[in-house]
């Protein structure tokens, strides 16, 4: 609310106080509390009392250590892809911080890792992006997880009786331990992402079929492995022989190694709300009281882990395929909406975690902005942002059969309109000075040795297929 003026200066000092009273408590109830006081001179300060709490082991779901050795050789075996040519591993790598540094990833199809993948060639080029960035895995273990991937298209829920709300509605099966493994459903049925093309392997053609055929017919590859079988029965008390083996077992151990693998919470910004003040550094305290105060980035990104896990529209460039709708005859991606087809929705993504984010670009769901200079002036003024964005500032896997195609959505005035509508966030000004200590805070939540991962990459894996 805007108060334009005030005659009595008793009334102005009235209204200053309750309006952030009000605005504490509101933070308080979104669960990141009043992490900056305002100072007569306008600057913040951040308390200790209002600093996120400290994160530890006990915040994350258990696993089993016999499956996350497991789910490790999984996380990395191109088995569970359609032409035996790529895996989880390769798309969150552990030498890429979990992820795998690309605006848009190359899927199935593609050879190499990172900046170095390409598009493939011949028959095996690939017919399409991947139409989003993949993000990094930390920290997926914690508790409060309760929704994931960019649209939120998956959730904790007991809607379809197997407790969460997917894309595979019922034909989800039960037994799923966790939101990660879940989660592990799916890139395995993608096209782009791992299952490839029909007319190239039966698990793509029984994709079409229905989805819960795809995980059958994997689950059978891995039964087929005789080095797997021993692995599963020693990790799972229902397992008796390796005909027992089914997708839900083979999702739950990827889910153990994922949920333990990528703890972060060793950043210097852990050390410091520990007591360490020199963990810190001047220029990254000065940022600490920026994104808790005058930055207002806290809203959004506030708690432990950095993130409301909620949906906000910040006007970002549209370019690739984008994640189209049934139907959808445009190269766009409404993002929320096209999980829950509801207009007030359109153009909202879920908020990522800031752990490790230094390391993590390209940033935005589709990796608009290759660094966090980038991204965080975007969020300062997105719709300016919006109108200054030019293709020269994404670095797009080099593929000539697309690159036609690559930024039509981009160019579309009416889309373009589209996207202005739907904006959540306020300018708000800071000085250069005041981004580059917040750039130098962000890079403050980085970890240290959680960051390369608690049991990190196998050399081989039990289909002896090559290793990313």
């Amino acid at each position: 609310m805007r108060i334009n003026s005030i005659n009595s200066s008793g009334a102005a000092k009235h209204l200053f106080t309750t309006g952030r009273l009000a605005l504490i408590a509101i933070g308080l109830l979104l669960g990141f509390g009043p992490v900056a006081a305002a100072g007569g001179d306008g600057t913040t300060t951040a308390k200790a009392k209002h600093r996120p709490a400290l994160l530890s082991n006990s915040d994350f779901i258990p696993f089993d250590e016999k499956r996350a050795a497991l789910g490790r050789l999984l996380f990395y075996d191109p088995i569970l892809s359609g032409n035996r040519n790529i895996s989880c591993g390769t798309c969150h790598h552990h030498t890429l911080a979990s992820a795998d540094g690309l605006p848009l990833g190359v899927g199935e199809g593609g050879t190499g890792l990172g900046a170095k993948r390409s598009t493939g060639s011949g028959a095996a080029q690939i017919d399409r992006r991947v139409p989003r960035n993949a993000p990094a895995l930390f920290n997926l273990g914690h508790r409060d997880i309760r929704v994931l991937f960019h649209d939120g298209r998956l959730s904790i829920s007991d809607l379809y009786g197997n407790g969460f709300n997917s894309p595979a509605e019922e034909y989800l099966p039960k037994g799923l331990a966790s939101i990660v493994a879940a989660q592990a459903m799916f890139p395995v049925t993608s096209e782009t992402e791992m299952a490839g093309r029909p007319e190239e392997n039966e698990i793509a053609g029984a994709r079409n079929n229905r989805i819960d055929k795809v995980w059958s017919l994997l689950a059978e590859r891995v039964r087929n492995i005789a080095a797997y079988e021993p692995l599963f029965v020693e990790s799972f008390s229902d397992l008796k022989q390796a005909s027992d083996i089914s997708f839900v077992h083979i999702a739950n151990a990827i889910s153990d190694f994922v949920t333990s693998e990528w703890r972060s919470f060793d950043s210097p910004f852990d050390r410091y709300l520990r007591g360490e003040d020199d963990a810190l550094n001047p220029q990254q305290k000065a940022g600490m009281n920026v994104f808790y105060g005058k930055g207002q980035c806290a809203s959004c990104h506030g708690g432990p882990l950095f993130t409301d896990q909620q949906f906000h529209a910040l006007a970002l460039p549209q370019f690739g395929p984008g994640r189209t709708r049934t139907f959808e005859l445009l190269m766009r991606d409404v993002g929320r909406m096209g999980a829950t087809d509801r207009l007030e929705d359109a153009y909202r993504f879920r908020t990522p975690s800031l752990r490790n984010s230094a390391l993590t670009g390209p940033y935005g769901h589709n990796g608009a902005y290759g660094d966090l200079e980038g991204i965080i002036r975007h969020h300062l003024d997105p719709l300016a942002a919006f109108e200054q964005w030019s293709p020269d500032k994404v670095t797009l896997p080099k593929a000539a059969h697309l690159e036609a195609a690559d930024f039509l959505a981009l160019q579309d005035k009416r889309e373009r309109q589209r996207i202005r509508r739907f904006v959540d966030i306020e300018p708000v000004a800071l000085s250069d000075q005041e981004i580059s200590e917040l750039i130098a805070f962000l890079n403050a939540l980085t970890g240290e040795t959680s960051l390369k991962g608690r049991l990190g990459r196998p050399q081989v894996v039990p289909s002896g297929l090559p290793v990313d």
